[in-house]
């Protein structure tokens, strides 16, 4: 039996390989891919701009999946044979001081991530430690559970924000990562909950997601001063700045967007003024991914209505090019090996 993969040279260059299919080692799980999602990330590593430090080429990417485990390795437990999956993306050390304290997202063991240093699924199948495994139910839809990665750093933006019963909420933003945070964050029964985008289509499927309100980025200036909380999502030039106007005085702001280098700052005197309490999330620990499969297990997140583009594994080139394309009718694009 064969195994194909993608595999990307160098910059702007990949192609399918083909070979046996991987075996896993001990305490792993050999995958079955169903789905892979692209995003800006993977577009990064194609085009040549995600920092060294954070990619390895050669490098089979896709760290957005869902799969089923087919066989596990010397140590693991044989009834995960069978069972779909999703699976963190982080390989944390799990015995520095931050991992001990629970916070997988900041090892200080090294960078080490499916897809960008270690064979992603970009492929018919990978390999990946069983302890970074989170089982889904047996009827789980596999399409649907590609988008989990995203979801568990939403989970994670929602717990570092700490949302309460009839807080009045922003969210700005509404791709991917914002609507996913919509879907989670009305689930803790916001009096309000408002998206800010520029795109008035986005902001439709927002409400159709549980947000009450969508606003354009200047008729969301009238609103400065009036969020308990504000969770960013875009990563735009101006989006950390403006998130931090639109929170209340003592009010509370999560910046999850992965901002380039000359985004505006945030004004310190705004925040020594105003008292405001400004987190940041990058990835997700194991404490996120598992409120992220449970929400999905409950019904509370959706991540389907997302997708819009699916292409074979021959067909990534047409792939790639819509993501980050600036097509407005362009959501989550899924590889389906």
């Amino acid at each position: 039996m064969s195994s194909r993969a993608l595999v990307v040279d160098r910059p702007g260059e990949h192609r399918i390989v083909t070979g046996d299919v991987p075996m896993p080692g001990p305490g792993e799980a050999l995958v079955e891919v169903a789905a892979a999602g692209i995003c800006m990330s993977d577009r990064e590593v194609y085009d040549g701009r995600r920092d060294s430090a954070y990619v390895r080429y050669p490098v089979i990417p896709g760290h957005e999946w869902s799969g089923t485990v087919v066989a596990v390795g010397a140590g693991a437990d044989p009834a995960l044979v069978g069972r779909r999956t999703v699976a963190e993306g982080f390989r944390a050390c799990g015995v520095c001081e931050r991992c001990r304290c629970g916070e997988t997202s900041l090892c200080t063991g090294g960078y080490a991530e499916t897809g960008f240093t270690e064979p992603g699924a970009f492929a018919d199948h990978l390999t990946v430690p069983v302890r970074l495994l989170h089982p889904l139910p047996d009827d789980a839809d596999l399409r649907a559970a590609a988008l989990l990665e995203p979801s568990a750093v939403v989970a994670a933006a929602v717990r570092t924000g700490r949302p309460r019963p009839g807080e009045r909420v922003a969210v700005v933003g509404a791709g991917t990562l914002g609507l996913l945070a919509v879907q989670l964050l009305a689930a803790s029964n916001p009096a309000d909950l408002t998206v800010v985008d520029p795109r008035a289509a986005r902001g439709e499927q927002a409400k159709e997601f549980g947000a009450t309100r969508a606003l354009s980025p200047a008729d969301a200036e009238s609103e400065h001063g009036s969020f308990d909380l504000v969770v960013e999502t875009a990563g735009a030039p101006t989006t950390a700045a403006a998130s931090c106007l639109l929170a209340r005085r003592g009010g509370r702001a999560v910046l999850t967007g992965m901002f380039a280098p000359g985004a505006a700052g945030i004004d310190p005197v705004h925040l020594s003024l105003s008292q405001l309490e400004v987190r940041s999330v990058f990835g997700a620990p194991s404490s996120a991914w598992s409120d992220a499969v449970r929400a999905f297990s409950l019904g509370l997140l959706d991540p389907a209505p997302l997708i819009t583009h699916e292409f074979p594994l021959e067909r990534f080139g047409e792939a790639i090019a819509l993501v980050g394309g600036g097509d407005p009718a362009t959501g989550k694009v899924l590889l389906r090996p």
